[in-house]
């Protein structure tokens, strides 16, 4: 299994959105649509969308400071710290947009388990909707993208899963059920509490509930 970080196993919600609309007021963009655009994706590339002719690493770096900061109300998404704490090592793993020290904080601010595996933007040249996150997360567990499932709540997150071949499970946790079906997500569950797995005879069995 393969889990995006924030909107699938951490709630930042309310984080990312003090972060990015304080960055957008300050630089005369709407807030909102910033916000929007930087959901699910390095942010990196948002700041090139906005500001192309601008040194994009250096207000990218001030925008990870920002979030490292900001913490307040970061929490687990429902069932995510049991559900991935019921996975056998080796099994899943956490592939995100955020840079690893971003992802350490927040996932350790949510008392999630943090595997060795995780797959951040420092890993990889080309971010979500692009496959290279989830298929180079495939490959460090040593397995085909095709036998695994991503878990993702964001369209460029879902896109991302599909591309590489696997089968995604989207959360409506941050878009509509009907955008997390418009671009492709197999199935549509609240949240991880709506998701269990189980290892059968060596298999990894995954049911979720309607």
């Amino acid at each position: 299994m393969l889990f995006d970080m924030d909107g699938v196993l951490v709630d930042s919600t309310h984080a990312v959105a003090r972060v990015w609309s304080k960055w957008a007021t300050a630089r005369g963009f709407n807030p909102e649509e910033v916000v929007r655009a930087a959901h699910g994706r390095p942010s990196v590339d948002t700041v090139r969308q906005y500001l192309p002719h601008a040194d994009a690493y250096a207000e990218d770096r001030e925008v990870e400071r920002q979030e490292i900061e900001d913490l307040e109300g970061v929490v687990p998404i429902p069932g995510a710290v049991e559900l991935v704490t019921s996975l056998p090592p080796g099994r899943w793993t956490v592939v995100t947009s955020a840079t690893r020290a971003l992802a350490e904080v927040r996932l350790g601010a949510a008392g999630v388990p943090i595997p060795g595996t995780m797959i951040t933007s420092g890993d990889i040249k080309r971010g979500k909707p692009d496959p290279e996150p989830y298929l180079t997360a495939a490959a460090r567990l040593g397995v085909p993208a095709s036998e695994c499932i991503v878990v993702e709540d964001a369209p460029a997150g879902i896109r991302a899963g599909k591309a590489a071949g696997a089968r995604v499970i989207g959360l409506p946790t941050t878009s509509p059920r009907p955008e997390l079906e418009k671009v492709g997500a197999d199935w549509v569950v609240r949240n991880c509490a709506d998701i269990s797995a189980a290892l059968e005879d060596g298999q990894l069995v995954i049911r979720l509930r309607a």
